[in-house]
């Protein structure tokens, strides 16, 4: 069981919120964009209030939390683009490469994990995370799709997120090599038998 605090609860809303924007844009619903958008925003919204509280209450920090609450950024992300993609918003291959990047980073935290590295979100991913949030948001609620201010945004979306791949697989590396102790061996001379 995990403990109920503000920023666990904040969590798991967003998580329920998910569904919700799913069912907003892909039903036939009245102000359906709109509802979807309104509930796309205080679900990010909940992604930086419950980061907020939990770092201002050392106590609020749980393994419930650091597990789930980019669970849940994750998920809020892939189904609004997996929603956008059946409805001809945005390319296929650009919301598989956001996703194929989400689980490439967490199979890398996974196995660096089990290698006694931890890899802290970076200012990087931060930013791909606020990138990435603009965009899908753009994405739901421009009349027009294929508006340049749109287009820039998705663009600006898939570069962010292939950069903070890399930045996040360069640190692991960098990491292990700092464990181990990797360090350039000149050999000996040449004539010198041991």
């Amino acid at each position: 069981m995990f403990p109920l605090n503000l920023p666990n609860l904040l969590t798991l809303l967003r998580i329920l919120l998910v569904p919700v924007v799913v069912v907003a844009l892909t039903e036939e619903i009245e102000h359906g964009p709109a509802i979807a958008a309104a509930v796309f925003v205080l679900a990010a919204l909940t992604d930086g209030l419950d980061g907020y509280i939990a770092r201002r209450s050392r106590a609020a920090i749980t393994t419930f939390g650091k597990v789930m609450d980019p669970v849940a950024d994750k998920l809020l992300i892939a189904a609004a683009l997996m929603a956008l993609v059946s409805l001809d918003r945005v390319a296929a291959w650009v919301a598989m490469l956001i996703i194929a990047r989400e689980f490439a980073v967490s199979g890398l935290r996974i196995a660096a994990g089990q290698q006694g590295v931890v890899i802290p979100a970076s200012a990087l991913g931060k930013v791909k995370t606020m990138v990435q949030s603009a965009a899908v948001l753009a994405l739901i609620a421009a009349p027009n799709e294929d508006a340049l201010w749109v287009l820039a945004l998705v663009y600006a979306m898939v570069l962010v997120t292939v950069v903070s791949a890399a930045d996040y697989f360069l640190n692991f590396r960098r990491r292990l090599e700092e464990m181990a102790g990797v360090t350039q061996v000149a050999p000996p001379p040449a004539g010198e038998n041991r």
